[in-house]
């Protein structure tokens, strides 16, 4: 595994990376969301807040599929990340 791959500085994509290793299911990007926003949520928040972290969270799990970190998986079948994604998309860890 080359340098890059191994580097991860954006604190999404560690948190993608960990929530993904921990999970027994791929995960959905909005759930993800959700989990990263939890511990920075505020009282005075409104309850979608989470969404503000939705277009973080799919541009990491993109970043991370692109370098074969994780699988984008559409339909039950995992999908080409270079190829243009629609429709709901779940993400899982890569088997290595």
């Amino acid at each position: 595994m080359s340098e890059e791959k191994q580097k991860t500085d954006d604190p999404v994509a560690v948190f993608i990376l960990g929530e993904l290793y921990g999970a027994e299911a791929p995960m959905s990007p909005d759930n993800l969301a959700r989990a990263f926003y939890k511990p920075r949520a505020k009282k005075e928040d409104r309850p979608d807040s989470w969404r503000k972290y939705l277009p973080a969270v799919r541009q990491q799990a993109l970043y991370l599929a692109r370098s074969g970190r994780i699988n984008i998986i559409r339909k039950g079948e995992v999908v080409d990340p270079k190829a243009p994604i629609k429709g709901l998309f779940k993400l899982a860890i890569t088997e290595k």
